[in-house]
């Protein structure tokens, strides 16, 4: 049982970071800090929205129309988090 709690926080957290990265990336292709005519920038920038964009299309879905802000990085962090601290207080209960 052990194992299985490790394995889920584990891809817990590597979801949250990338969700940190793609986010960060997003800050610096908007200031113009870097950009993505740089070939290894534009394969990240592909990649982290093919891995996000499943998780966020719900979820962008149900919320308002912000305009330039978008706010489903934070609540997906907040879910994932949530979604830890839940997996972490019941997996004491059971051990």
């Amino acid at each position: 049982m052990g194992t299985i709690i490790w394995l889920l926080l584990t891809l817990i957290d590597i979801a949250l970071w990338i969700i940190i990265i793609q986010a960060v990336l997003s800050w610096l292709i908007a200031f113009n800090v870097i950009n993505t005519h740089n070939q290894f920038v534009s394969q990240l920038w592909h990649g982290l929205g093919r891995l996000t964009e499943p998780v966020y299309r719900p979820i962008r879905r149900i919320l308002p129309d912000l305009g330039g802000i978008d706010l489903t990085p934070l609540i997906i962090i907040i879910g994932l988090l949530f979604l830890e601290r839940l997996i972490v207080n019941n997996a004491y209960a059971v051990l």
